[in-house]
């Protein structure tokens, strides 16, 4: 039977249905915010899988008629998710994971299918909400609910879920999520933000976050099933105290070593040691091999403890550095001579290699979603190979993880990319990570900075970015956050909050938690902490380059820019772009327009003419060559032409390149004129008066008004 439920929030309609669409899943909701509709379902596995990981698959998917469109391409269906759509399961993945219970092993499938958009009403936010309520109602094992919503700022006043033309003047794009009880959440995008700014944004969202989990609570204690009891995985307490005893202080020596490789060969040393240890000690019971599993995972547990002690009791960090201590820098730029900018940013034992290439605007990357944006001018790619850590693995294109990084990059550093028009390029950073031991999105921000400064790129300001952690005792009394974790601090961890931005303030924001939520108190030391950090590697940064370069790399494709009337483009282009063809052959001396060598003209709307090529001289024939075009003919003004067709009823005149008139045979001579040809012949250049345009837009051309007055008064005496 179908319920509906519905909210008014903050003056919009948040309307949710049950019981009607897709009955045989676990749990299934139907959200509609304004006129934004996701249908959003789960499905628990029959199976408890072997794995000692939880099995969570959350998917999103954008269906284009959802917006009106087609697909692109020759297929003309949805293919691999876009990366709006990645990202969009990433940040509903991140809240929901902490709220599972640990015991969980049965494969949980969650399905956000977008059928209708509303540009004004995120269908991200609807999906995230929906995500929670299929799951709070059905039997799944869950503790939640969860929400978010995302934060804007126009001016000084902080928006809830911001309309498109609200985003246009937003100084903040903040997603935040979390419980009824605290944040779990945040992906930030920001323009220079101040660290108090931001946490009042935070602290605003919070609240209305709660709004939607009271919303969400109601309709699941009216409709919620009751959540099936899982099996508690009790650990055998003598072999819990023979395994500590046998492998604890060896595992603290391990876990101390300062290098990484030499740190997790130690404690995968200590960890077989045990294992093979107690196989002998349980060899002839029948349960041998569910002890086994059992001394597994109890040694996994004394690693994770042991860390978890050193820090929060001792104050000790696994490497020796203090909690506030960032790893050795070191920056280089210019290393790869033939990129248009390359920089190397090496922090510990975490290393990226970026570079910035430039390209003319035509260039820029298409954008087949369900956004009002159809393209962008500026990108970020991330790459992790294996062998960035020393390991073996899979090739091939990008993984969720590599979209998540770059798009975190991305974001820190569009803050501060100059304006179109200020600099008219399409501008792509690669990071490529050559060696990891934890926050490598914020080593491709400072080496993306760099190589953009190298590159010639006029930024606004220099951005860095750091990675805080955190780190809670048993009973989540003490904390202690940690400055710029490293692998093994993030892995055993309870945040991961990652903070990039300039001098001046934030600019890009990212935490993920593992445990249920963190405090106001929390956030706003990490964030202290984190600008102590950034303050330090801009200091370093601006020690190998302080600020953007002047000139761009001789490889860089040249740039000229002028107007031109926005009625003559059709004119710069021609029939079927048959002039701009001619112009860039011509110009570039190349046989087709996709040689290498030939000239780049992007050709704006508003009448802007922009021109590529590392060649000024191939330049400035390109910009001639146009010119002549878009030349406006000034009435009564006297043009000297060329001859290029002759008819019984007068000759076309080329005045320059695109631009012909009729010289009528009336207008030919003072004299009386039977045959044109007898006058003029094709290819002669003869001199013309401009008379304007005839009411279908021809030009008249005279000859006769362009003679000489000498010649005109000697063909008066003869007569």
């Amino acid at each position: 039977m179908k319920k509906v439920f519905k909210l008014d929030f903050l003056g919009r309609d948040l309307v949710v249905e049950v019981g009607e669409l897709a009955k045989q899943t676990d749990g299934a909701v139907l959200v509609r915010y304004g006129d934004t509709v996701v249908l959003s379902v789960c499905v628990m596995g029959k199976e408890v899988l072997g794995q000692d990981f939880f099995p969570l698959q959350v998917l999103y998917q954008e269906k284009l008629y959802s917006v009106g469109k087609i697909p692109g391409g020759f297929i003309k269906r949805e293919g691999r998710p876009s990366d709006a759509a990645t990202l969009a399961a990433r940040l509903i993945d991140r809240p929901i994971r902490p709220m599972f219970d640990e015991n969980l092993r049965q494969e949980i499938q969650v399905v956000n299918t977008v059928l209708s958009v509303d540009p004004d009403n995120s269908p991200e936010m609807a999906a995230l909400f929906g995500t929670s309520l299929c799951l709070g109602i059905s039997k799944i094992p869950f503790d939640g609910p969860v929400a978010g919503v995302i934060v804007g700022k126009i001016g000084d006043e902080l928006v809830i879920n911001p309309t498109a033309s609200q985003v246009e003047e937003s100084s903040l794009s903040l997603t935040v999520a979390g419980t009824k009880d605290a944040i779990c959440m945040v992906e930030a995008g920001a323009q220079e933000l101040s660290e108090k700014e931001m946490l009042e944004a935070l602290m605003f969202g919070e609240e209305q976050v709660k709004k939607l989990c009271k919303f969400e609570q109601d309709i699941i204690d009216e409709i919620g099933e009751p959540k099936i009891e899982l099996a508690k995985a009790e650990l055998d307490s003598e072999i819990k105290a023979a395994v500590e005893e046998f492998a604890t202080n060896d595992m603290l020596k391990a876990i101390q070593i300062k290098d990484k490789l030499e740190k997790y060969a130690a404690i995968d040393e200590v960890k077989t040691r045990t294992i093979e240890n107690f196989t002998e000690v349980y060899a002839e019971y029948e349960d041998c091999e569910e002890r086994i599993k059992q001394v597994e995972k109890i040694v996994n547990l004394i690693e994770a403890q042991e860390v978890r002690k050193l820090i929060t009791d001792k104050k000790i960090r696994p490497d020796g550095r203090a909690m506030d201590e960032i790893r050795p820098l070191s920056c280089e730029i210019d290393l790869l001579p033939r990129t248009h900018g390359s920089a190397v940013f090496t922090r510990g034992e975490t290393q990226s290699l970026a570079t910035t290439t430039l390209g003319a605007i035509g260039e820029h990357q298409i954008l087949d979603g369900l956004g009002l944006e159809d393209s962008k001018r500026f990108m970020l790619h991330y790459n992790f190979p294996a062998f960035s850590v020393g390991e073996t693995g899979r090739y091939g294109a990008p993984g969720r993880r590599e979209i998540g990084h770059g798009a975190l990059g991305e974001r820190a550093l569009a803050q501060v990319i100059p304006s179109e028009e200020e600099f008219p390029y399409t501008i792509r950073v690669v990071s490529e990570i050559l060696e990891s031991n934890g926050s490598s999105s914020q080593a491709t921000i400072c080496a993306g900075c760099l190589s953009l400064m190298a590159a010639g790129v006029p930024i606004k300001a220099p951005v860095a970015g750091i990675a805080m952690g955190l780190i809670q005792d048993e009973k989540g009394k003490k904390y202690t956050i940690l400055t710029d974790i490293q692998g093994l601090e993030d892995h055993m961890g309870d945040m991961d909050f990652k903070v990039a931005g300039t001098k001046k303030g934030i600019c890009a924001l990212q935490m993920d938690i593992k445990i249920k939520g963190v405090t106001e108190k929390i956030l706003k030391e990490a964030l202290a902490q984190a600008k102590k950090a950034r303050m330090q590697i801009l200091d370093v940064m601006a020690d190998c380059i302080a600020e953007p370069r002047k000139s761009l790399s001789k490889y860089a494709p040249k740039i000229d820019t002028f107007r031109i009337n926005p009625e003559k483009i059709k004119d710069v282009i021609g029939r079927g772009g048959e002039m701009i063809t001619k112009i860039i052959l011509e110009a570039s001396n190349v046989k087709t327009v996709n040689d290498k060598d030939a000239v780049k003209v992007d050709l704006e709307d508003d009448g802007r003419v922009i021109i590529y090529h590392q060649d000024a001289e191939i330049i400035a024939k390109t910009r001639k060559m146009i010119e002549e075009i878009v030349r406006e003919v000034e009435v009564n003004t006297i043009y000297t032409g060329k001859v290029v067709k002759v008819e019984d009823f007068g000759c076309f005149v080329e005045l320059w390149p695109g631009c012909e008139g009729l010289v009528h045979v009336s207008e030919l001579d003072n004299k009386r004129v039977d045959k044109p040809k007898d006058i003029v012949s094709v290819g002669d250049k003869i001199m013309v008066k401009a008379l304007g345009y005839d009411n279908r837009g021809r030009l008249n051309l005279s000859r006769k008004a362009a003679l000489p007055k000498k010649e005109i008064k000697e063909d008066k005496k003869k007569k």
